[in-house]
């Protein structure tokens, strides 16, 4: 084994970060933006719900399908050639985004975009790991990327809101064409130059390619539509056909020389623990992060400007939690720091379901701020425990499993429980007065009634979402609690960083 100080990264390494940090930071700016630029592309290009939410859903799907393929293909043709070829992507996949004149060709470059992005997110990491072999570093370095993250999170609202102010919704898109530029000329100075790659390391196996893909989408769709109610039959089908093309997945995996997932990674109870808390986790910080956007554009009637300043301080709280955590987990052990801070969140959802119905904003966004500070250490720290137990040579794939769980986590806390408060909506909406299935559409339709009607519409409109958002809150709230305990008995043996 190497002397401990031939471990420690220096001066290029910590370089090297800044420039892994800079998808992370897009891909969170990019996620932030379209949650403000919903109301204004569905205005302009005249989209349905459905379509909205799949122009919202097909980028998180994309990443979540192909994350577990890039990783692996990462590790064998080399991870910064599948950085700056990902980082070309996206930046082109953005323009398309940007410039898209219907809801089809908005949903087809989202896709391209989740493509790109999947291509981003597990080479990052896998390439931290590769870098920082010391414990410590490791998890600080794991920390700085996900103060990024967040950093994202937190230039996003509000850089959104002022494009939005003056410029066309497309403008918030382009943003990820100089942060692409800037990674592909940064990367060959900092980045380690791929190895030499044997002749068969670039071989995939195109049927468990296909197989991730379709289970993961078979089985969202299936989800979203049970939630909604709408085609209870054929949801349920899509979902056992997920569950089907899953398993045929994981048998293929099991019988060739060279899996695309390896399965052994799952023999860690650390890391099985870690991957449910950041899928469950992520599914929570989804579903609530699309419909708290909502409540304070449509609810409470704030232009984007306004919204994006005023979800500025939930997005700090997980930027100053993720910055902290590092230190805090020299002292208090993996699980006990995830579990509390789990519990944190819970309690977060608890003050957030009591308040919304009344309106108290600044006690909504304090229940916010509560919730991403508590969700911190899962992020920091699963990702590093997941790391730290994965072989060198398979960091890719661990990566990609790390990154899989949390997007397609959020993926599916849009699409399943932003499908939940819809139906609620719905159901609490009168018979009289349901003149759209969405929120949205109520607010435009009471804007064109005279004022007593019209505010008689909104009121009850605004009373059935809160009703949705508030139910959506109890469903987090409990998951919160729930992997609460599964952090302390799952992660129980890990010990902290040295």
């Amino acid at each position: 084994m190497p002397p401990a100080e031939n471990l420690r990264a220096g001066r290029r390494e910590w370089l090297a970060l800044v420039v892994l940090a800079l998808p992370a930071l897009l891909l969170a700016l990019d996620s932030g933006v379209l949650l403000l630029a919903l109301p204004a592309i569905g205005a302009d290009l005249r989209t349905g719900p459905a379509q909205l939410l799949w122009a919202m859903d097909v980028y998180g799907f994309m990443i979540a399908g192909f994350l577990v393929t890039m990783g692996t293909l990462g590790d064998r043709i080399g991870r910064r050639r599948l950085l700056t070829a990902g980082a070309a992507a996206f930046g082109g996949a953005s323009v398309l985004v940007a410039y898209a004149d219907s809801a089809t060709t908005l949903i087809a470059a989202r896709a391209l975009l989740g493509i790109a992005g999947a291509a981003l997110m597990p080479t990052t990491l896998a390439l931290i790991g590769t870098l920082f072999r010391d414990p410590r570093q490791r998890t600080a370095a794991v920390g700085v990327w996900m103060a990024c993250f967040m950093a994202g999170m937190v230039i996003g609202p509000l850089v959104g809101g002022v494009l939005l102010r003056f410029a066309w919704w497309g403008s918030v898109f382009l943003l990820g064409v100089p942060v692409m530029a800037l990674l592909l000329i940064t990367a060959p100075l900092l980045l380690p130059a791929d190895r030499e790659r044997t002749p068969d390391s670039a071989r995939l196996d195109p049927l468990s390619v296909l197989l991730s893909l379709a289970a993961v989408l078979a089985a969202v769709q299936g989800l979203k539509g049970l939630a909604t109610g709408a085609g209870t039959a054929l949801s349920s089908a899509l979902v056992l056909l997920g569950l089907l093309l899953g398993r045929m997945f994981v048998r293929r995996q099991r019988g060739l020389a060279r899996p695309l997932l390896d399965l052994g990674l799952f023999a860690d109870r650390t890391i099985r623990s870690v991957l449910l808390i950041m899928l469950l986790g992520g599914a929570a910080m989804g579903g609530i992060g699309l419909l708290t956007a909502q409540y304070l554009q449509l609810a409470l009637g704030l232009d984007p400007l306004s919204a994006g300043l005023w979800m500025l301080p939930y997005a700090l709280a997980m930027l100053i939690g993720s910055a902290l955590t590092p230190p805090l987990a020299r002292r208090i052990p993996p699980g006990r720091l995830i579990a509390g801070g789990l519990a944190l969140a819970a309690a977060g959802y608890g003050l957030l379901l009591t308040q919304a119905a009344s309106g108290g904003l600044p006690v909504v966004i304090t229940g916010l701020v509560v919730v991403y500070l508590g969700l911190a250490p899962s992020a920091v720290l699963g990702t590093d425990l997941i790391l730290a137990a994965a072989p060198a040579d398979r960091t890719g794939s661990a990566s990609a499993l790390s990154e899989s769980g949390s997007e397609l986590g959020f993926a599916l806390g849009t699409a399943v429980l932003g499908s939940v408060g819809t139906a609620v909506y719905r159901v609490r909406m009168p018979e009289g007065a349901r003149t759209d299935e969405t929120f949205a559409g109520a607010v435009s339709r009471s804007e064109e009634l005279p004022a007593g009607p019209g505010q008689a519409l909104f009121d009850q409109a605004r009373e059935a979402f809160t009703d949705g958002l508030t139910t959506v809150a109890w469903v987090c709230a409990l998951l919160a609690a729930g992997l609460a305990a599964l952090a302390l008995r799952g992660i129980r043996g890990a010990a902290p960083a040295d």
